[in-house]
C-alpha cells in the first residue's frame, strides 16, 4: 500500500482522469475526498471507493470561489484530521468549443476559463497548505496539457492557464521545499477522457479521429487513458518519489515537448468534420 493511511483531495474527481486517479490512490490504501462540482458523479467515484474498502466523502466545491473551496477543504479535515495529498486535475474548457484565439476570445470568457485553470488551483493550494505547513509534510500534484509547451490548436486562455500551473508548480516548489512540502506537475499527452465530448460526440468518426492521431503525434502509436495518468500520480504522491519536487513529468506516450508544427492538423480536421 502505497498510500496507506493518506488523505487526498481530488478536484474534478467526478469523471476522466480525476476518476481514475481517485480509484488508483485508493488502490493503495489512500482516503480520497472526490471533489467536483458535479456533486453526483463525485458521490458516484465515492461510492465505488467505499466498495473497495476504503474511505471516501464526496464534497460540491466550485474551486474558483474561494469560500466553497475553504468550506471542502474544511470538512475533509473534520472528518479525516489531514490533508497529505492534493491533486488539481479540475479544469476545461466548458462552454468554449474546445477553441478560441486572440481574436475571438471575449475579456469575459477569458476570465472565466483562466479562472477555473489556474485561479482555481491556487486557490486549493492556498486552502491545505496551512494544514500542510502544519505538520511539515505535504504532496501536491497540478495538471496542466501538452498544449502549455507545445500546442497543435489555438485555444489560448486554457493552454495559457495550463501554462501558469508550471510556473505555480516551480514556485511553490521553491518555497515550500524547506517545509518538506513536495510541488510536482504532470503535463498529460492526448488522453481519451470527457474533456473530448465538447468537441466531437463519441462514434466512429471520432474513433477514426483518435486512431489517426495517435498514428501521426504519439510515438507509442496509440492514445492515452486515465489509468495512464493514475500511474503518474501515484508515483509522484508516493514515497517512490520522495526526491522530487518542482518537476515536470511529461505522461504523453513519448509526444515531444519541443516538436515542431504538428504534422496532424486538429484544427483542420475537426472543421472538416463540421462542415
Amino acid at each position: 500500500m502505497l498510500l496507506e493511511d493518506k488523505v487526498a483531495i481530488i478536484t474534478g474527481g467526478a469523471k476522466g482522469m480525476g476518476k481514475g486517479i481517485a480509484l488508483k490512490f485508493a488502490e493503495e490504501g489512500c482516503r480520497v475526498v472526490v471533489g467536483d462540482v458535479d456533486i453526483a458523479g463525485a458521490q458516484g467515484v465515492a461510492d465505488e471507493i467505499r466498495a473497495l474498502g476504503r474511505e471516501s466523502m464526496a464534497a460540491k466545491a466550485d474551486i474558483t470561489k474561494s469560500a466553497e473551496v475553504e468550506a471542502m477543504v474544511a470538512k475533509a479535515v473534520e472528518e479525516y484530521g489531514k490533508i497529505d495529498i492534493l491533486v488539481n486535475n479540475a479544469g476545461g474548457v466548458p462552454g468554449t468549443h474546445g477553441a478560441g484565439s486572440s481574436e475571438t476570445i471575449t475579456e469575459e470568457e477569458w476570465d472565466r476559463i483562466v479562472a477555473l485553470n489556474l485561479k482555481g488551483p491556487f486557490l486549493m493550494c492556498k486552502a491545505v497548505l496551512p494544514f500542510m505547513k502544519k505538520n511539515r509534510s505535504g504532496n501536491i500534484i497540478s495538471l496542466s496539457s501538452m498544449g502549455a509547451v507545445c500546442p497543435a490548436v489555438s485555444v489560448l486562455h486554457y493552454h495559457s492557464a495550463k501554462a501558469g500551473i508550471l510556473g505555480l508548480t516551480i514556485n511553490l516548489a521553491f518555497e515550500l521545499a524547506p517545509l518538506n512540502i513536495r510541488v510536482n506537475a504532470i503535463v498529460p499527452g492526448p488522453i481519451e477522457t470527457p474533456f473530448w465530448d465538447a468537441l466531437m460526440p463519441k462514434g466512429p468518426e471520432r474513433d477514426a479521429f483518435f486512431a489517426a492521431l495517435a498514428k501521426k503525434e504519439v510515438p507509442l502509436g496509440r492514445m492515452g487513458t486515465p489509468k495512464d495518468i493514475a500511474g503518474a500520480a501515484l508515483f509522484l504522491a508516493s514515497e517512490l518519489s520522495d526526491y522530487m519536487t518542482g518537476q515536470i513529468l511529461h505522461v504523453a506516450g513519448g509526444l515531444p515537448l519541443l516538436a515542431q508544427a504538428a504534422t496532424f492538423n486538429i484544427e483542420g480536421y475537426l472543421r472538416n468534420l463540421n462542415k
